[in-house]
């Protein structure tokens, strides 16, 4: 049933730019709606009504505050905020998700999810805790429960609703306010004492319980260890009656002691030991992902990722550059020079190769995510300019991230706009080569940054063929992550032998 104090109905315009259409999701003091975005054509937001007395007002401009500081693959943006009206109510405007509440995906499956991808989901939302844990100051999300998290069409986790989550404060006794999810929620967030990271430990043992109990038990209890599916990791049942000790002193300290006791994969795990085990071994251990972006259009995006892959190419025999555009044209006219057509058919295959390297023209997320299931030692992916922004996300997520931007002192404004326009995403693994650049435009830039990840690329007339200098910088660029290269033959691209 809607709240009576909601004002918003289909047709209904905020900041006359948010077309409301339909309600996708409602809680005790707000609702979600689906808007469109009538500035920019074909693109929908998430808005979110949150009801308060005029004592909460500051509540509402907290959880907009806190959100903007925020930058991360796994939670939504802000992107615009109302404060309270007259009736009280105030209006977040975010990044709208495709597709399902993990509650909903439970149910869809009668409640029994395969241990495997329990513990898959146990490895992301760790990703996305230690992320908010490592904030300063520390955010702890409070109520981590299946309504609150979003499964994407290839089953990525999203956190969402950040209607309870509050910063951490060290001289504080206990949380003010007694807020969570009954079994979800640790019992000091019901006044026995403040919240913080360890909380959310406890709400991710109760999640992982609830999903392993095929939704029966949520909370660490006399004979709750028969209710575990007899499928799931016996191994793993000590770890999750950890996590749900009362106390929060009993409980692992932080995201690091819990992923050592599941031993799930760290996304941000030591360099050296992923090269060592990568590129050393003699067996597939995973794939590296380098997203490359540009700052503005024409900057050399594709021209600076074919250059690396085909550096890549000439030690590792499975290596793939993808095109994340479906029209782009680029690797359309380069099937064309391979294979020696005149005119360029649009073929239904878009997978070829050149010199080792497997091309994918005209790709989707989508069809990264079952790339990643191979075994390549090394996925480039082409993205295009920032402001086409369909692909940030990959950038975000990307092993290593390089933003590319125009070497030209008159084009530096360029780069600059772009970092400041991804301020609200952490920056501090990324990497920022410029074609030509003077020194003097690296070193202003690194003094910017407040980081040595500024290159200068050399003039690489052809990004195909051998060229000491560039492979020399690019063993500069990925030391750490591959090996410095042995010279080799060049190779010249033109058209080939029909």
């Amino acid at each position: 049933m809607m709240n009576e104090r909601s004002v918003l109905r289909q047709g209904h315009i905020i900041g006359g730019r948010y077309l409301i259409q339909q309600i996708i999701g409602s809680g005790g003091m707000s609702h979600v709606y689906l808007a469109d975005d009538l500035k920019l054509s074909g693109k929908q937001w998430a808005v979110k009504e949150c009801f308060s007395s005029p004592q909460q007002y500051s509540n509402i401009g907290d959880e907009a505050e806190l959100l903007t500081t925020l930058g991360h693959p796994r939670l939504p943006r802000i992107v615009d905020f109302f404060a309270p009206n007259e009736q009280g109510n105030a209006y977040l405007v975010m990044d709208y998700i495709h597709g399902v509440t993990l509650e909903k995906y439970f149910s869809s499956h009668n409640r029994k999810l395969k241990s495997d991808f329990i513990l898959q989901l146990a490895d992301q939302a760790l990703d996305v805790l230690e992320y908010l844990h490592n904030h300063q100051p520390p955010i702890v999300f409070r109520d981590l429960k299946p309504s609150n998290i979003m499964l994407t069409s290839q089953l990525e986790l999203r956190l969402i609703d950040f209607g309870i989550a509050r910063n951490y404060k060290q001289e504080q006794d206990q949380d003010t306010v007694k807020l969570g999810t009954v079994g979800f929620a640790a019992p000091e967030q019901y006044g026995s004492g403040q919240s913080d990271a360890r909380s959310d430990l406890y709400g991710l043992g109760a999640l992982l319980l609830y999903l392993a109990t095929e939704g029966v038990r949520s909370e660490w209890t006399d004979g709750v260890e028969s209710c575990i599916r007899s499928d799931f990791p016996r191994e793993k049942i000590p770890v999750l009656r950890k996590l749900l000790q009362t106390y929060p002193e009993d409980r692992y300290p932080s995201v690091s002691e819990v992923r050592k006791a599941l031993m799930v994969q760290d996304p941000s795990r030591n360099e050296e030991q992923r090269h060592k085990s990568q590129v050393m071994g003699s067996e597939h251990m995973g794939t590296y992902v380098i997203a490359v972006m540009g700052a503005s259009s024409g900057a050399g995006t594709t021209h600076t990722a074919i250059s690396i892959v085909h550096y890549l190419a000439r030690n590792f025999n499975k290596v793939a550059i993808v095109e994340l555009n479906r029209y782009a044209s680029t690797f359309g006219r380069i099937q064309q020079i391979v294979e020696g057509k005149i005119h360029f058919e649009n073929k239904k295959e878009h997978r070829f190769s050149v010199e080792g390297v497997d091309y994918y023209r005209q790709s989707t997320s989508i069809n990264i995510i079952e790339l990643l299931g191979g075994n390549y030692n090394y996925i480039i992916l082409d993205l295009g300019s920032f402001q086409e922004n369909d692909g940030l996300e990959e950038f975000l997520r990307a092993d290593i991230p390089i933003l590319v931007g125009w070497g030209s002192e008159w084009r530096m404004q360029d780069m600059e706009v772009a970092i400041s326009s991804l301020r609200r995403h952490q920056q501090n693994k990324w990497i920022y080569c410029m074609p030509l650049a003077s020194l003097d435009a690296v070193k202003r830039l690194r003094k910017q940054m407040g980081s040595m990840k500024v290159y200068s690329l050399p003039l690489h007339i052809d990004p195909f063929d051998v060229h000491d200098e560039m492979d020399e910088m690019l063993s500069q660029i990925l030391h750490g992550y591959v090996p410095k290269l042995k010279k080799h033959k060049r190779f010249r691209f033109g058209v080939r032998s029909r």
